[in-house]
């Protein structure tokens, strides 16, 4: 007989989550109105003294190699771009659940961090390339939160996810996805999605959030957005940084091709860019 993760389990355990501060919901509500400004931003950190500090502390770090100390929030953000600020916001409010072991995915502590971050950078890259205007910072936060669902999917799932690999290999099921759903009865993007709207995310990153698999099944007004994600999740798994037992287990879409002109230079020199910046954003915010 099948095993099935408890689904009413998981409901729960996203009930008891924290939520995130007002500020930094504020703070992923601006970022995914396309006509917000860098003020706005400024604004929402300066009413908030812990982020204020954060901000000047990694503005400051050595990696950035500063001649003479920031000691203001708008300097601190034209040096770190909106990007950066989210990144902060996001580790000081959900830093807990990204940095714990994913024992669902064989995930070593802070696997999902460092692969949220990478798909982060991608995803920004890869809008780069947009056939049309695009919102490239709020790619960068969408790619951050894609793969939150895992965090709390994972505890639930490692009892039955050996079987995972093995429906793949022997072709029961297309991707790792579509193995989770027949084992468990739903999958990490169900539960993410769920997790964003306990928070009160923005509509987008719930989408993006339930979508980044399958961006085709994505409304229309989201799906390019949605598209940049999930190949910001396919390139950083291409270059090595995923989330454990799961990686390269799923499919490319090509759909991406109606939004984005991608040649293969194109994609290596997004691998090679995002490569870089992951290396410093990562160092930054980690001392």
């Amino acid at each position: 007989m099948t095993k099935v993760v408890d689904a009413e389990a998981i409901r729960q355990a996203i009930e008891r989550l924290p939520l995130f501060s007002p500020n930094a919901l504020q703070l992923l509500q601006v970022i995914a109105d396309p006509d917000h400004e860098l003020e706005d931003v400024i604004r929402i950190v300066k009413f908030d003294s812990v982020l204020t500090m954060r901000v000047l502390k990694v503005v400051n770090s050595p990696v950035y190699g500063l001649v003479n100390e920031v000691t203001s929030i708008d300097r601190a953000l034209s040096y770190l771009g909106e990007r950066m600020v989210v990144s902060i916001a996001v580790q000081d409010n959900a830093g807990q659940l990204l940095n714990k072991p994913l024992e669902g995915y064989l995930g070593e502590q802070g696997a999902l961090w460092r692969h949220d971050l990478f798909s982060a950078i991608a995803s920004r890259e890869v809008a780069r390339y947009a056939r049309g205007d695009f919102d490239l910072d709020l790619a960068f936060t969408g790619g951050l939160l894609h793969d939150i669902g895992k965090s709390i999917f994972s505890d639930f799932w490692k009892e039955v996810a050996q079987d995972a690999l093995s429906q793949i290999d022997e072709g029961m099921v297309a991707d790792y996805l579509m193995a989770e759903q027949d084992l468990a009865g739903l999958d990490h993007t169900e539960v993410g999605y769920r997790m964003a709207r306990h928070w009160q995310m923005p509509e987008a990153l719930q989408r993006v959030i339930l979508h980044h698999h399958h961006p085709a099944e994505a409304p229309d007004w989201v799906q390019p957005l949605v598209y940049a994600v999930h190949l910001g999740d396919i390139v950083s798994m291409m270059a090595g940084c995923d989330t454990g037992s799961d990686g390269l287990q799923y499919h490319l879409d090509t759909g991406y091709r109606e939004f984005f002109n991608l040649s293969p230079n194109a994609l290596a020199e997004i691998v090679l860019n995002a490569q870089e910046e992951f290396s410093r954003a990562r160092e930054s915010l980690t001392n």
